[in-house]
């Protein structure tokens, strides 16, 4: 029996139920949420195969916006078209943003953050295991061959060194479809005498006309407070930011504090590290930041204005997908493309490996959670679970 003959349909309220819990329980930034993802929907439901998963995340990350809410859109408008998409992005967002609004009304009311250093720092080995795990399963369908290997470890080479996402992944993209098109004896020159690798184009092409003329509409002077002034704001920064919840920070900071001088550069560090311990996407940052400067209705506008690219982006490029693999050319950069992503997957890893893992607790807290995932086969949401109320219950043992 192939992969694909073991597909399930799903209905759009599984969709909305599966998208609000994982909202309310993905902890841990983009590559957690990849690795929640790709276990619920390809290993437990079998909504997809593993190569249609990794071809939805490397079309995220070739596009503007936050990578993991593209890929539960990008899930939702293939199991069910345009509602899909809006069914299961919305799903995704609001348990998050709601959240999130909780909280900036307490740090409005009372003007400090909740203490939640146990919990946070139980909770980061477990996120650790989980994507090594992920990691694990997909790099078996991602990097199937030498040279995907190859361009992986490159990839992440150079965005340890610091090169951008953006750059590795075209990097990741143009070697492999180079050396397709040397081993085919291939350029594709088409009638026109355009280069078959022209079809990444259109994957781009569309969206990046979108966000550019999103990005020239919300240009401009400063304005004082308003509502449409906040939501453009927004619009413009999902439009254009690419990679990192780090990277978001410095267009927010650009934006709020040094252009329109409506935050406080404490301000804009409390919202984004609430965007950093809550579930669900970390560009709920915005609905902080929209709470704090017009309350509850700037909270809404300030969420639609940074969310609604991706939508937008999603349902330009997702028809596109099938036709990428149908070029021989294009669907070898789109390889690459994906190696590239899972290799950014294990920088990030390494990265809060590094942060997280720091002494004999929180080693054995990702020992723990590795063993209980990959011997055991635990829901990663269980997983956790598990270490936050460990660190809500024993704090002391996280607190340096």
């Amino acid at each position: 029996m192939t992969e694909f003959s073991e597909i399930r349909e799903a209905s759009l309220g599984e969709i909305a139920l599966v998208f609000l819990k994982l909202g309310t329980i993905a902890f841990g930034g983009p590559a957690a949420h990849l690795a929640m993802m790709e276990e619920e929907f390809v290993r437990r439901r079998k909504w997809m195969t593993h190569a249609e998963f990794l071809d939805r995340l490397a079309t995220a990350n070739l596009i503007p916006g936050p990578s993991s809410t593209e890929v539960a859109i990008f899930v939702g408008q293939l199991k069910r078209g345009w509602r899909g998409l809006i069914v299961a992005g919305c799903c995704f967002i609001i348990p998050a943003a709601i959240i999130v609004s909780v909280i900036a009304w307490a740090y409005v009311r009372f003007g400090a953050m909740p203490k939640v250093e146990g919990v946070l720092s139980a909770i980061k080995p477990a996120v650790v295991a989980i994507v090594i795990q992920a990691l694990g399963k997909l790099g078996r369908t991602g990097v199937r061959s030498t040279l995907l290997a190859v361009i992986a470890v490159l990839t992440a080479a150079l965005n340890l060194f610091g090169v951008s996402p953006v750059m590795v992944l075209a990097f990741a993209g143009l070697a492999a479809a180079s050396a397709s098109g040397m081993r085919n004896r291939l350029v594709g020159i088409g009638p026109l005498g355009l280069p078959r690798i022209v079809v990444l184009q259109k994957v781009l092409g569309r969206p990046q006309m979108f966000a550019g003329a999103v990005a020239v509409m919300a240009g401009g002077a400063a304005f004082p407070v308003s509502l449409g002034r906040l939501f453009l704001s927004f619009l413009k920064v999902g439009s254009v930011v690419f990679g990192s919840g780090y990277v978001l920070l410095a267009f927010l900071r650009t934006e709020f504090v040094e252009r329109l001088h409506w935050l406080t550069d404490k301000q804009l560090m409390d919202a984004v590290a609430v965007g950093q311990f809550t579930p669900g996407p970390l560009f709920t940052t915005a609905t902080f930041v929209g709470y704090v400067l017009a309350g509850w209705l700037g909270a809404v506008v300030a969420t639609a204005g940074i969310f609604l690219p991706g939508f937008v982006l999603v349902a330009l490029s997702g028809p596109l997908i099938p036709r990428l693999r149908r070029s021989a050319v294009a669907a070898a950069a789109l390889d690459g493309v994906v190696a590239g992503s899972l290799a950014l997957m294990a920088v990030v890893a390494w990265q809060l490996g590094k942060a997280s893992i720091v002494d004999r607790t929180t080693l054995v807290v990702f020992a723990v959670s590795l063993v209980a995932l990959i011997r055991f086969r635990a829901n990663s949401a269980w997983v956790v679970a598990a270490a936050a109320a460990v660190g809500w219950v024993m704090p002391g043992w996280f607190m340096r």
